[in-house]
């Protein structure tokens, strides 16, 4: 690793094992990059955590769980709304800037954006799902 700085909106970083830290300058978000990180990062099992910076920019048109374990959400700017189901209901967080939530493992979420901004993720992706919204 370099003694230089990085952009974590696009070289996002998976922790692993041994509290060991490995950017991932050229991620992307195509299924055959996905499927090589998960073989690549497949040692780590559910103590696997990708960390980012995304954007937050228009509201989620899915809804995403990780049966791994709990997701950390920072947001850093602009105004959301987080959506988890729990038990059958919807359980609405106000999010603004400096503000975190954890996602329990395995809850149901999604985003309603209120104000464009950013929102720092600390996700264990290991058999993450998706559903239309």
């Amino acid at each position: 690793m370099s003694d230089d700085a990085f952009d974590l909106n696009c070289t996002y970083v998976h922790l692993g094992l041994q509290s060991t830290a490995v950017p991932l300058p050229d991620f992307r978000w195509a299924p055959d990059y996905l499927a090589q990180y998960a073989d690549e990062h497949s040692v780590d099992g559910e103590e696997g955590r990708l960390v980012m910076i995304g954007a937050s920019d228009s509201t989620w048109t899915s809804w995403e769980r990780h049966p791994a374990g709990e997701e950390v959400v920072v947001h850093l700017s602009g105004r959301a709304t987080l959506i988890r189901e729990v038990d059958g209901q919807e359980v609405r967080v106000e999010m603004r800037a400096g503000q975190a939530t954890i996602n329990p493992r395995g809850a149901w979420h999604t985003v309603d954006v209120h104000e464009p901004g950013q929102a720092l993720f600390i996700t264990p992706g290991l058999g993450t799902e998706h559903r239309p919204r």
